[in-house]
């Protein structure tokens, strides 16, 4: 693999100086979908130049599609592995020592460390998924939800999982944290909005008690009642508050502006694509969909491959209830890699 891609190395340099954008790749990194190459331009070389040669270096490398982003002084150049490996959750998750309260294992990082991310965290609190069809959201919910009960007895969490779909979180169904059975229906999704506002109020009420905390999951949001919207744009106002945290997904970027973070897969254009993230320039219309993602928070876009876990991983996960793992409280950003 060394000398392919070296060759490609070369090839992004000749492209670049055709182009009178002369710059070097000084480095990159592997991932189990795809390979970036570090390019810093010359000085003078307009960066905004070199994003516009993704064709020009897709053709060159002979790939289907090419992302170009700014990542300080340099380039990121990345393109889809030939080989691309599946990243898989459970042999991820054991490879972790210790995991913090309350936090989802979502897959590989950029930089091939595992990604995490603490909803008690001061700057997450509620996740938004979004992307088109097949960007993977489903799988990604579903990795965050096992994740999570793994992580923590059922004294500590429980989950609210809303399904409007019917076919979203079936595999789930006998997960021990769940509050009430899997919600398919939009009545009783509003009926249970409507719930979990009434215990935020009690909570606040009660001050500071010991309690589980409580996750709601939704797939898909804007299947919601227009009714229950209301109520949720409250419970993400001030959910946070009193542990209870919302993780939804969505074709549209529906009440982004309560989402700290927001977990992007592919989008169909740029101006989609800069909705979704909150950003310009991010190259989410250029992911190659099935689980490649950017994590937006903190002023930061890292980009992931989601780890997947397969319906039987599942039903063993739970059958085995290899749920109690160790706890570590810890406070810090929203994101840890481990």
């Amino acid at each position: 693999m060394r000398t392919k891609l070296e060759f490609m190395a070369d090839r992004i340099e000749t492209v670049l100086a055709l182009h009178e954008t002369p710059a070097r790749v000084t480095g990159g990194t592997v991932t189990p979908r795809w390979v970036r190459f570090q390019v810093l331009p010359a000085v003078g070389a307009k960066i905004s130049k070199i994003k516009g040669l993704g064709e020009e270096l897709a053709a060159a490398l002979d790939v289907p599609n090419c992302r170009v982003s700014r990542r300080g002084a340099a380039v990121a150049v990345e393109i889809p592995r030939d080989d691309p490996q599946p990243v898989r959750l459970l042999p991820l998750y054991r490879q972790l020592d210790t995991i913090p309260r309350v936090t989802a294992t979502l897959g590989l990082a950029e930089d091939g460390a595992p990604l995490l991310i603490r909803l008690p965290s001061p700057d997450v609190g509620h996740v938004l998924v979004t992307g088109d069809s097949g960007a993977g959201k489903t799988t990604l919910l579903q990795t965050m939800i096992l994740s999570l009960a793994m992580a923590n007895p059922v004294s500590d969490l429980n989950f609210v999982l809303v399904d409007l779909k019917g076919r979203s979180f079936r595999p789930l169904a006998r997960l021990p944290h769940l509050a009430r059975p899997i919600i398919e229906d939009a009545g009783e999704a509003a009926e249970a909005v409507r719930s979990l506002t009434r215990l935020m109020e009690q909570r606040n009420s009660n001050g500071h008690n010991t309690h589980a905390t409580t996750v709601l999951v939704i797939d898909e949001l804007s299947y919601l009642h227009p009714s229950a919207m209301s109520m949720l744009t409250c419970l993400a106002q001030r959910g946070r508050q009193t542990d209870i945290h919302i993780i939804a997904a969505t074709q549209s970027p529906i009440l982004a502006s309560n989402f700290p973070v927001r977990l992007v897969g592919k989008i169909a254009d740029a101006s989609s694509a800069r909705a979704a993230t909150g950003w310009s320039g991010t190259g989410a219309e250029r992911l190659m969909g099935r689980g490649d993602f950017l994590a937006v928070a903190e002023g930061r876009v890292i980009r992931f491959q989601v780890a997947h876990v397969s319906t039987s991983e599942i039903q063993e996960a739970v059958t085995r209830h290899s749920l109690q793992m160790p706890q570590l409280t810890v406070t810090g950003g929203a994101y840890a890699t481990r």
